[in-house]
């Protein structure tokens, strides 16, 4: 009879979760053993690098992938990665060794005495299977609601149940699917309210380029000639930053986004939650008279939103009824142009290396960006016309920027990859420095050192309390560093250089240390 492996292995194979990223312990050895030769496992030297890679592969490839966590321990190494995961409502499916199920009650070394409550209320769904029996079904259930939730789901399974023999499982040939659309009702009322709007407005979220929806969404707005903004705190962007229609990403504060939409009746909102907002800057959620429309896939965005009404649902058949059903209206299309990069005086300001990436790198890049102090000068600078041009922690959790520039370019290895990386954020997933040299990704990171943590200054200015301590980081060398891990590195001085250095193409990973100036966010 077959083992409970080898029937897991069976179903991860059928479902096409191949690619295993992981830091195995003992009590994952048991599951790892006999893997079929096609499958791949990819090392990180630290869980937080390990899911942060997972995270940027599956984005990259819009489907779940398989992440093998050490036990108690290597899980919580990896929470902080994850919140991120959470909320880009990436697909993850989180497995962990468990000691044998005889050890756990007396609380041996490796045993996770409550495994099922560790992960949570971070992942979806959190189980360890009740009898070595019961592993292919509790597996699969993982694989499932991460799926169908669109949020990562963690499974404990005691090694000693790995070997156990069973019968042939049902659950191999399982499908589940979701289908949640809008009914004809539903559509009716949508558009003949966004029909009768004497100024509408469009704002977009992460899930419009997530769910492949760019496109579409871009058609949307010149049809019906849409103002349209990107919801706060983008993870992904859904809309072309310089296309004539595009007014910006909507600030993160209460009063901040009702100013933004003032003299709007309707605003639509797809794909995204309203709002994720992160500085507290009080006041009305929405202008006297507007009307705010939220459709989203995302249960717990609808139910937790502060005002509006929300149609829970795809959004893609949402934009199909409107184009179908509203005349076309005369639109601002085309694109306009970037101004010049404002310089630095004593090193290269931001947008002058964001102007030597939006001059020199290919126009379907797909931009890993961890610098958060430099967002005004990015959006300034940068031209992003293609879906899955843009990746940022999405709960803005430090180390996602190095391993999911690593994951992105595993996942789609056909477009090239920047990691747009601060000094600060850098050290948080230093190690996928070494998992890029070892597997040979062609990504190139861009590390932008100026020797500060340059968002906490700007948010010292904004609480009053600019005099705190630890926010300094002088005497880093990434070229160093990365020469250690393997990764071939330089430092630039002078934008000519840079320019330089950004048109060669290497065949592996490399890393260009920029020394820049420091900046605030806005």
């Amino acid at each position: 009879m077959p083992t409970a492996r080898r029937l897991a292995h069976q179903f991860l194979d059928r479902r096409g979760l191949t690619t295993i990223f992981g830091n195995p312990g003992s009590n994952e050895l048991p599951f790892l053993a006999e893997l079929p030769e096609h499958f791949r496992y990819v090392l990180g030297l630290h869980e937080g690098v390990v899911v942060g890679m997972a995270d940027g592969y599956a984005q990259a490839t819009g489907r779940p992938v398989l992440v093998n966590l050490h036990a108690a321990a290597g899980s919580g190494n990896a929470m902080g990665a994850l919140t991120n995961a959470v909320h880009s409502r990436t697909p993850l499916v989180l497995t962990a060794g468990q000691q044998v199920r005889t050890a756990i009650g007396l609380e041996a070394m490796l045993a996770n005495t409550d495994a099922t409550q560790l992960m949570r209320p971070l992942v979806g769904w959190s189980g360890e299977p009740s009898c070595a029996a019961d592993v292919p079904r509790s597996l699969a259930q993982a694989v499932f609601e991460a799926e169908l939730n669109r949020r990562p789901s963690y499974l404990s399974v005691p090694y000693d149940d790995w070997a156990a023999e069973l019968a042939e499982n049902p659950v191999l040939d399982r499908q589940v699917r979701a289908g949640l659309a809008p009914t004809e009702a539903q559509l009716d009322d949508l558009v003949a309210t966004v029909a009768a709007a004497k100024n509408p407005a469009l704002v977009l979220g992460g899930d419009i380029d997530a769910g492949g929806l760019f496109d579409r969404a871009v058609a949307l707005a010149e049809h019906l000639d849409l103002p349209t903004w990107v919801a706060p705190s983008p993870h992904r962007l859904p809309f072309p930053n310089r296309h004539r229609l595009f007014r910006g990403v909507l600030p993160a504060g209460i009063a901040p986004v009702s100013a933004a939409l003032t003299g709007h009746d309707v605003v639509l909102v797809l794909g995204a939650p309203v709002f994720r907002y992160h500085q507290h800057v009080p006041g009305r959620f929405l202008p006297a008279g507007t009307r705010l429309i939220q459709v989203t896939d995302d249960f717990g965005a609808a139910a937790r939103a502060p005002m509006g009404e929300a149609l829970v649902a795809d959004p893609a058949p949402v934009i199909e009824a409107l184009l179908q059903h509203i005349p076309a209206r005369a639109a601002q299309r085309g694109y306009v142009e970037t101004p010049e990069p404002r310089t630095g005086e004593t090193a290269l300001h931001p947008e002058q290396v964001f102007a030597a990436l939006r001059d020199t790198q290919a126009a379907d890049t797909r931009y890993v960006v961890e610098s958060t102090s430099t967002n005004s000068a990015w959006w300034r600078q940068m031209d992003l016309r293609r879906e899955g041009s843009y990746f940022f922690p999405a709960a803005g959790g430090l180390g996602f920027g190095l391993p999911a520039a690593v994951g992105v370019a595993l996942g789609d290895p056909d477009r090239p990859v920047v990691g747009v990386i601060g000094d600060g954020s850098a050290n948080y997933g230093i190690t996928a420095l070494w998992s890029a040299a070892h597997y040979r990704v062609p990504v190139t990171f861009v590390i932008l050192r100026n020797g500060v943590y340059g968002a906490l200054r700007w948010f010292g200015e904004l609480l009053g309390t600019p005099d705190v301590p630890g926010t300094e980081i002088p005497g880093l060398d990434f070229t160093a560093i990365a020469a250690g891990y393997g990764v071939e590195a330089t430092t630039v001085a002078d934008e000519d250089h840079l320019r330089t250095q950004l048109k060669t193409t290497p065949d592996g990973p490399r890393l260009i240390q920029v020394d820049t100036e420091p900046t605030t966010p806005e």
